[in-house]
């Protein structure tokens, strides 16, 4: 006999004017049927509710009907006969909605295993152990490395002819952009490389372990509880009782029925999140102070001033100016001051910023590692110079004598200048005059025309010296301060990842501890797990255990004498 979800299929012995799909293919265990039927009879329906009804056409004078029986039902075929002849793959429709909507979830599963192998093989963690080395040697490197200079530094440094270490020439410095390293396409390439790979193991590892730490996880299996860290069973206890130790000891406690579950230290489980967040304010910070700041240095003699947006220059593609750079700085007055042996101990600058309306906005005396802040733009004390040399002849000035710098092995600064006599012959290449010497702002050492030694002054002392004949006088020594100008838009991003890395780095040394416990009689099954300090968790689970019999004690002390007061 056939199945009873066989299927019913009826066709005509000779071909009628609608054309039919082929059935589908089944198994081969069919049964056939014949039977005649007369003119003009309407094929039966199909009683699985897959048969069409077909006329006989009208020349035959018998229709001889096929049962064919299938072992199981095929699937319904989705075209069906349309009015005026034909099905729709004849007209031409071409794709129906069940063909298109299998390509649509092709697509998409195929997306889903594109994305899921994207980002298992981004979460991995020695891939991601790997790009903080390369990122660490590169730093390294740039410290190395003589950031920002001129190309012909490098062509010098690193000649072609005379490779460091045999092989490095400027074509490795200049080629990949490690002359500026923090902002080259390496560089930033794998800071973005990093931060795909933390954002893949977030979403991937952490995230789904945190949303199966939030759950409470009852257990009715007291097998399952021993086979946990730490198992122990109490004798003549109740779940309530242990709930109340537990609570005193700073667990969330949830009970079930006979099931208790309890936690802490759930913020642990939420660090490593916050760690991975960290580094990313971290690098997004570094990645924007690269590319979206401005840089400069100037030299300003005292009294004079300049204007912010001249001496910045952008240092990448997001680098935009803000309106503050039409601010002119003005300096009021250099110094220094100088330790006993006569060294420079500290130099400042007195500056005054002054707004398009000429209104002063800002003053401050700046000195190294105290800068001037305004407008997101910051003014560092950095260098210092001799400009030019105040001096009297004769009662006659005074003039200003530049001073120039003189080149000496060693870091040492040395300046001169040179005073020519009135009867010197202008003509005569080798002018005779008087020469000035200085190592820095505090004192002037003097030389006749013929270079020997006359003596030392000072240009606070206002001493005059006669030196040929002529009455020389120091007025002032002018120096020149060495500023440093900079934007970084990143650094407070930087200084918050920075804040919040230690932070979340503390916090996630806490353990989460999770225990559970079943009411069996009068028996409580106590089992827990923790993540960190395994040792110290069992240790407190014992301790939590022993005060379980002396609460219950002391419970059935206050019941006695409460019935002891009843009567």
């Amino acid at each position: 006999m056939p199945s009873p979800a066989s299927y019913l299929l009826l066709n005509p012995a000779k071909p009628s004017s609608s054309r039919l799909l082929p059935p589908p293919r089944l198994p081969a265990r069919r049964f056939h049927v014949s039977c005649d039927a007369p003119r003009g009879s309407a094929g039966a329906r199909s009683g699985g509710g897959g048969g069409r009804r077909e006329v006989v056409p009208a020349g035959a004078s018998k229709a001889k009907k096929q049962i064919v029986f299938f072992d199981s039902a095929p699937p319904v075929s989705s075209s069906q006969p349309q009015q005026g002849g034909g099905s729709a793959t004849e007209k031409g429709e071409g794709e129906t909605p069940t063909s298109k909507g299998g390509n649509g979830n092709a697509a998409l599963g195929l997306l889903r295993r594109v994305t899921k192998r994207t980002l298992s093989a981004l979460s991995n963690l020695p891939l991601a152990i790997s790009e903080m080395f390369a990122i660490a040697a590169l730093m390294a490197l740039g410290t190395v490395i003589d950031q920002g200079e001129a190309p012909s530094y490098y062509f010098e440094k690193f000649p072609e002819d005379n490779p460091v270490f045999g092989f490095i020439t400027w074509r490795w410095i200049l080629t990949p952009g490690f002359d500026h390293m923090f902002s080259s396409p390496v560089f930033l390439g794998l800071l973005a490389l990093l931060a795909a790979s933390l954002m893949a193991c977030t979403y991937t590892t952490q995230l789904p372990m945190v949303k199966v730490a939030r759950r409470w996880s009852f257990t009715h299996s007291g097998e399952r509880i021993r086979k946990q860290e730490f198992a122990d069973s109490l004798p003549r206890a109740s779940i309530q009782d242990l709930g109340v130790i537990l609570m005193g000891a700073g667990y969330e406690v949830f009970t079930k029925g006979p099931s208790l579950y309890a936690f802490k230290g759930l913020a642990g489980r939420y660090a490593p999140i916050g760690v991975h967040l960290a580094m990313l304010f971290i690098m997004a910070g570094a990645t924007l102070s690269a590319t979206g700041s401005f840089k400069g240095s100037v030299d300003v003699p005292q009294g004079l001033n300049f204007v912010i947006g001249d001496v910045m220059k952008p240092r990448g593609v997001l680098s935009i100016a803000p309106d503050v750079f039409n601010t002119e700085v003005h300096v009021n007055r250099f110094y220094m001051e100088y330790y006993d042996s006569g060294e420079v101990s500290q130099f400042y600058s007195d500056l005054s910023l002054f707004n398009l309306d000429g209104k002063e906005v800002m003053r401050k005396t700046i000195k190294v590692n105290d800068p001037l802040r305004y407008g997101g733009i910051t003014i560092y004390q950095t260098d210092w110079g001799f400009s030019a040399l105040q001096v009297k002849k004769n009662g006659e000035g005074p003039f200003n004598l530049a001073m120039a710098q003189l080149k000496l092995n060693g870091d040492k600064k040395l300046y001169g200048t040179f005073l020519p006599l009135e009867d010197s012959d202008s003509s005569n290449p080798n002018v005779k005059g008087i020469s000035m010497l200085a190592r820095d702002l505090q004192s002037i050492v003097l030389y006749d025309q013929d270079g020997k030694f006359v003596g030392v002054r000072r240009p606070s002392s206002k001493l005059p010296i006669e030196i040929n004949g002529n009455e020389i006088l120091i007025e002032d020594a002018i120096g020149t301060t060495g500023l440093d100008l900079k934007t970084d838009p990143g650094v407070p991003i930087v200084y918050a990842g920075f804040g919040a890395l230690m932070l979340t780095t503390c916090i996630s040394y806490l353990s989460h501890s999770q225990i559970w416990a079943l009411q069996d009689g009068s028996t409580v099954v106590v089992g827990g797990k923790t993540n960190r300090a395994k040792l110290e968790f069992s240790e407190e689970m014992n301790r939590l255990l022993d005060k379980v019999p002396e609460l219950i004690g002391a419970n059935n002390e206050n019941i006695v004498d409460s019935k002891s007061t009843a009567t």
